[in-house]
């Protein structure tokens, strides 16, 4: 078990690195994190809603991910609220106090049996834990790390940012905080985004294991765009937009920004420059817009119309500029959105960016599906429609309609793994706007290749001729690459031996 000295350590991707060894090594091998906070989450081949850094460690094992690895899910909706998912599917939004105080603890039968059912399945599970073991104020109804780790008897591997400063404080304090038992857990520290010369570090080892009685076990060098799934909205902070390429796109970050992964093949095209505007920042002239997913429509519309974005993108739309909305986004640009359940905030009603004839109207019921769609005959940019299938998948509350005539951007022909037929969004009659509750979108390589290659064109640049890999093919390699970097820095012997695998 991977636990931290505080949240953004880099957890998740030790977790997903070690996935990705031990598969390597010819072992089963399963991630497990009984809660997750974050709003980047996945939809399951049985329409399940599960966190998304559980998804990429599934995919570094080679495995389908399930909400096993993932039973309970918290999305932040605002004022210290949740929507609390379990075994993927929600069922309800609580506050921190309802939920810490009445509620999580109910949760650890379903979790240990989740926990049972991989270990029967399973050489090796690999748990994340969440924050740091040390947060005094939440610990009686901890139900992600030391209780996990002590249910199975995890050996545990304490992670340090080192990056950040003060790492050894915080390890020293971090097991000072900690019960007998819990300390008998650990294992080994690793100090994780380490820059610069080792041995000017070394000195601190013996100080750790003085202070401790834990050994360093690794010191991982700091990765940047290491090419794996990021968990949160928190690891925007540290993303640098990309300059210099042939291609502007823009990502508004909206407050409760979700799925911003929808991006992410955007980003590793070579003549993409993906930026995402932050509060305050200029939009620019960007070749394309996108509105991303939201975990509050209605909250993160009203950002836009506060800090000018929204009367900016309709003058931009005047002007031909290509407007794209996903799931949220593609609600904000519809005419109004309606909530009569207050399902998203008190207000009942707000209008929307209106360059779409559109009405969302927002239910407690959330439809979640794996979908397969094709292109309609009328798509974005004018882009030629072919008989390739699309994937995708579904996160949605709200339920759109439309107040005129319009031409649907897809045709969904699968719901999770059941053939259907029935339109998907809308493309303006220009071409130059589109909407659509599709996640994923841009994952398709000829799909997004088509909409680079027609940006390129309406620019007057030509067609690109350069080679990429598909985005499948960059994530196995990114894997491929983390496993590596993290065998060379992390004691694996001494792992392996922790866990009886030498035995």
């Amino acid at each position: 078990m991977f636990q931290g000295t505080s949240s953004h350590v880099g957890k998740s991707i030790l977790t997903t690195a070690l996935c990705r060894i031990f598969h390597q090594d010819g072992y089963s091998v399963a991630p497990f994190k009984a809660q997750n906070m974050a709003l980047n989450s996945y939809v399951t081949l049985s329409g399940g809603e599960m966190g998304r850094a559980q998804v990429a460690q599934a995919e570094a094992a080679r495995l389908e991910p399930s909400v096993e690895m993932n039973p309970v899910l918290l999305k932040p909706t605002g004022n210290s609220r949740s929507q609390v998912i379990v075994m993927g599917r929600p069922i309800g939004t609580m506050s921190a106090s309802e939920y810490h105080a009445g509620y999580s603890k109910r949760l650890l039968g379903v979790i240990e049996n989740c926990l049972n059912e991989l270990q029967e399945r399973f050489d090796i599970v690999v748990i994340e834990g969440a924050g740091s073991p040390a947060e005094v104020n939440l610990k009686a109804n901890d139900i992600v790390n030391m209780r996990i780790a002590l249910m199975v008897q995890a050996p545990v591997f304490l992670i340090a940012d080192i990056d950040r400063g003060g790492a050894i404080a915080s390890v020293v304090g971090t097991l000072s905080l900690l019960e007998p038992e819990e300390q008998d857990c650990i294992q080994g520290i690793i100090l994780n985004k380490f820059r610069g010369d080792i041995s000017l570090l070394r000195p601190a080892f013996d100080v750790i294991l003085a202070k401790t009685g834990k050994p360093v076990v690794g010191v991982i060098p700091y990765l940047e765009n290491i090419g794996v799934d990021d968990e949160d909205s928190v690891s925007l902070d540290d993303k640098k937009n990309q300059q210099g390429r042939e291609l502007d796109i823009a990502v508004i970050r909206l407050p409760k920004i979700s799925n911003f992964t929808d991006f992410d093949a955007l980003s590793r095209e070579p003549d993409v420059s993906l930026r995402f505007v932050r509060e305050g920042e200029a939009l620019g002239k960007p070749d394309m817009i996108i509105l991303p997913g939201s975990k509050n429509t209605t909250e993160d519309l009203l950002y836009l119309k506060q800090q000018g974005y929204e009367a900016e993108i309709r003058q931009m739309a005047a002007r031909g500029m290509p407007i794209v909305g996903i799931c949220g986004g593609y609600q904000m640009l519809g005419q109004k959105l309606l909530d009569p359940l207050n399902t998203e905030s008190p207000l009942g009603e707000i209008d929307g960016i209106g360059l779409i004839p559109a009405i969302t109207t927002f239910s407690a019921e959330k439809v979640t599906h794996q979908v397969e769609a094709t292109m309609s005959r009328h798509s974005l940019l004018d882009i030629t429609a072919d008989e390739d299938r699309l994937s995708g998948y579904e996160i949605h509350m709200g339920q759109t309609e439309f107040t005129g005539p319009v031409e649907p951007a897809f045709s969904i022909i699968g719901r999770s793994g059941q053939a259907v037929s029935f339109a998907d969004g809308v493309v303006s009659k220009d071409g130059l706007v589109m909407g659509t509750y599709i996640h994923g979108i841009f994952d398709n390589d000829r799909f997004r290749r088509k909409v680079l290659d027609a940006l390129r064109l309406k620019k007057g640049l030509a067609i690109f001729t350069g080679v990429t890999l598909s985005y499948s093919a960059q994530k196995e390699s990114a894997y491929d690459r983390l496993a590596e970097l993290v065998r060379a820095n992390l004691d694996m012997d001494f792992i392996r031996r922790v866990m009886g695998l030498n035995s």
